[in-house]
């Protein structure tokens, strides 16, 4: 029943989430750059549900975004399901505690996944490349996120060991011992 009700507040968080980026981020843009929550969500998901958890929430995310403000279906789907991967794999081998690593997989998982996404927008698409606006685009939402991070992510934090608690159990450190 509590794993139900975590997936009922994930959900929800997803939706608010959705409300920001589309509607208070617009108004707070950098250049004309909004910065990428859902990375850092489905980053945060992988991080404490785990890699299965990471991977399911970032497709299901990606998917809506493809449906609703994509031009192809799939393109956000796969690259939020990368996110989710390479999360559930950062929980295993990276502290969640430290800052600077968190930040530092912001910065990297923002840039793939813009990156990932660019290239298969130009490969499916057909749309034209444009490098130095792409550079600029992505240095100024990966600083953005970088420091949203470090604005949300001692709050997000609590509620993910709680997360972390009902799904792993005990059995966080039987794998060390």
């Amino acid at each position: 029943m509590r794993k139900f009700g975590i997936n009922v507040a994930l959900i929800f968080i997803a939706l608010l989430v959705y409300f920001l980026q589309e509607n208070f981020f617009s108004w707070f843009t950098i250049a004309g750059v909004m910065p990428n929550l859902f990375v850092m969500f489905t980053l945060f998901i992988g991080l404490f549900c785990g890699r299965n958890k990471g991977v399911l929430y970032g497709m299901i995310i990606g998917l809506i975004l493809d449906i609703v403000v994509g031009n192809r279906i799939g393109i956000y789907a796969v690259t939020l399901g990368g996110v989710g991967l390479a999360a559930g794999i950062f929980a295993k081998n990276f502290s969640k505690d430290s800052k600077l690593t968190i930040m530092l997989m912001v910065a990297g998982l923002t840039a793939a996944f813009e990156l990932i996404t660019y290239l298969l927008n130009y490969f499916i698409l057909d749309t034209n490349i444009e490098i130095f606006m792409f550079l600029k685009i992505l240095i100024i939402e990966v600083v953005y996120n970088v420091v949203l991070t470090i604005i949300i992510y001692p709050l997000f934090r609590k509620f993910g060991y709680f997360i972390e608690h009902e799904y792993k159990g005990d059995q966080i450190l039987t794998r060390y011992f």
